[in-house]
């Protein structure tokens, strides 16, 4: 399966522990495309629709629905918990995700 760095998929995230975010769920492809192209997994991270305003979330809108790019529970995944393809994000949501990105990991 072909998965492009910024598209939604739908992912089934379970079985989680702790404070993991679980369910199936739309996820943010954050792995690079050479990446995604030659291995079985991905790195992805999750949305959610609490919209609590941390540093590490990422506003964006998907389905029509108002939602977070939650950048604090970035993981790696198989490719075979992808459920759906859909969409990929927008220029805005992209920017400030890699913005987020190099501020919690890089700097």
């Amino acid at each position: 399966m072909e998965v492009k760095q910024y598209a939604i998929v739908l992912v089934n995230l379970d079985p989680t522990i702790g404070s993991e975010i679980k369910k199936t769920r739309p996820c943010a492809v954050v792995s690079p495309d050479e990446m995604n192209r030659h291995l079985r997994t991905i790195v992805i991270a999750p949305l959610t629709t609490n919209l609590k305003k941390y540093p590490t979330r990422v506003s964006m809108k998907h389905n029509g629905k108002q939602g977070m790019i939650a950048i604090d529970q970035i993981r790696t995944i198989d490719k075979k918990r992808i459920v759906k393809v859909y969409q990929e994000l927008t220029k805005k949501e992209i920017e400030e995700c890699k913005k987020v990105i190099k501020e919690a990991f890089v700097d």
